[in-house]
């Protein structure tokens, strides 16, 4: 056992704290002996760009054409129940799908869709005052009065508990209740599209919690089965949407300084304290271990396709067209990016490295901000990430073992109030890299990326004060805020209206009750 390479009493005060012994003393054996030296920053070649092969733009209408016979083959491949040509239209020896086709594909493709959401976060740095003040204080003095008395409400709460948007009558549901209403939506669609039932032991949603909120996320889903825009879809679908499966995230154990040199140990003078070690998260990346034995299930109970993606993101939802044109083409997984936009200066972008492999690179350490905007005045659309990925199961539980080892764990030393220690990390969005020809989808970021870093987003996505005239404009785009919260709020009431099944009357944002829902083949149904 690993653990008698450390004293009783530093174990001991390890798992007291909550972390993982076993998986951070397997880290800090790992990092002696080398084995993450070999792990390089992302060394970029070219920002790629749309070819409608491995890069697709889908902010508009999707097609694709295959050969009936290569059509036949993968719709028995994935289970869809009848033929290609049901679906598309023939032209000679091709079947052509056409998006709205390509959506009612998606739709047939529920039963065997998983949904799953990364939720291991708290709202304690998103409320936090001094750094929502950091974005623009400007932009902060306009949302106070808003900002104070919400930032009180949720600090210290599961981030995905916490109000998804606020109107001026009050909080809106959570970013949980809003995912969960949306499976449901298309589970309710699934019936009416097929004429057949889902089973009452369908369990499409899955998530990874963390040990620090695990407990508080689980007691309120036993209440979000009475909540006011789940209550009757649940009764409706016959499908208890709260019962999700769940991998539970430990914390990992701080590293010593790389000024201590190596050996690395465990950090344990937290705080000046002797003997005290510091839980830390290891980052998302984590769950592909945290979620194997999920995903094993999911595949055994006849689930083919998974989707991942962050509770903060409104955007991250299932989308039956992009799940089609996916599922259709044989690839292990795809990914979607957002066309960048003026105000996406910070975060990751698709780049090809100089091996040839399409992967994500953060702009500063990868690419410089002066290259992005030279290869963009050249012509180039640059993607950026939006953190959700869909999996085909089949492939993603035969190489987990791989991405579990191979996955970079990337250390970086701090120096913070409880000291200075090294904190090991995994980036999810760093299996683009280790895929064999993932697809790549190209996704408009008002629709698909609304994602919420800071308490002060979700106040401009809910346009919150928009009318002030102290609201800050700029003719730059890169800083007009005014401009961006109007296009965010523009993105919400299209999510809410279409996705989530609301209707907006006046100030009001109310849930179209689940017998006043029609859905048919036209995939503009319910503006979707």
């Amino acid at each position: 056992m690993k653990e008698d390479r450390i004293s009783q009493a530093l174990q001991n005060d390890m798992v007291s704290r909550g972390i993982d012994v076993e998986l951070s003393l397997s880290i800090l054996e790992r990092y002696n002996r080398g084995e993450f030296d070999h792990q390089r920053a992302v060394e970029v070649e070219r920002l790629p760009e749309v070819d409608g092969s491995s890069v697709i733009d889908a902010t508009g209408a999707l097609s694709m054409r295959l050969s009936r016979a290569a059509a036949r083959e993968r719709f028995e491949d994935i289970g869809i129940d009848g033929t290609p040509e049901e679906f598309g239209e023939i032209d000679g020896n091709d079947v052509r799908f056409d998006h709205d086709a390509l959506a009612r594909i998606g739709v047939n493709l529920v039963p065997c869709t998983a949904y799953g959401v990364l939720n291991g976060g708290s709202a304690t740095s998103y409320a936090d005052e001094k750094k929502n003040r950091a974005l623009d204080s400007s932009l902060f003095a306009v949302l106070e009065d808003r900002f104070r008395p919400l930032a009180e409400r949720v600090r210290g709460m599961a981030k995905g508990l916490t109000p998804a948007y606020v109107t001026d009558t009050g909080d809106g549901p959570s970013f949980l209740e809003l995912k969960m209403r949306s499976v449901l939506l298309l589970a309710l669609e699934y019936q009416a599209e097929t004429g057949r039932q889902l089973p009452d032991t369908f369990r499409p949603m899955f998530q990874m919690t963390s040990v620090n909120n695990d407990e508080e996320i689980g007691d309120a889903y036993e209440g979000y089965r009475e909540s006011a825009i789940l209550a009757d879809l649940i009764e409706t679908t016959g499908i208890d949407i709260t019962d999700v499966r769940t991998g539970v995230q430990p914390m990992i154990s701080a590293y010593t300084h790389s000024e201590e040199g190596r050996p690395k140990s465990v950090f344990d003078r937290a705080y000046g304290e002797q003997g005290r070690t510091l839980p830390l998260p290891g980052g998302h990346g984590q769950s592909f271990h945290i979620l194997a034995d999920v995903y094993r299930e999911l595949l055994r109970d006849g689930f083919r396709f998974a989707y991942l993606g962050n509770v903060d993101n409104i955007g991250f939802t299932i989308e039956p067209a992009t799940l089609a044109r996916f599922a259709l083409s044989r690839r292990p997984a795809a990914f979607e990016f957002s066309f960048r936009t003026p105000v996406d200066v910070k975060g990751g972008i698709l780049v090809q490295d100089r091996s040839g492999v399409l992967t994500c690179g953060d702009i500063g350490p990868a690419v410089s901000k002066e290259e992005v905007f030279r290869a963009e005045a050249a012509g180039t659309s640059v993607l950026f990430n939006c953190a959700t990925g869909l999996f085909d199961l089949q492939r993603l539980v035969a190489d987990l073992d791989r991405i579990n080892r191979d996955l970079p764990v990337r250390f970086s030393d701090q120096d913070k109030d409880a000291g200075r220690y090294s904190q090991a990390e995994q980036v999810t969005w760093e299996v683009i890299g280790m895929l064999e020809r993932p697809l790549i989808f190209g996704v408009d970021k008002y629709r698909r990326f609304l994602a919420a870093k800071l308490l002060s987003e979700t106040l401009m996505t809910s346009g919150v004060a928009l009318d002030s005239p102290g609201y800050p404009s700029d003719p730059d785009p890169s800083k007009d805020l005014r401009g961006t919260a109007e296009r965010l709020h523009r993105g919400l009431i299209e999510a809410l209206e279409g996705e989530y099944g609301f209707r907006i009357r006046g100030d009001r944002f109310e849930p179209i009750p689940a017998a006043e829902l029609t859905y048919g083949h036209d995939s503009s149904s319910n503006s979707r």
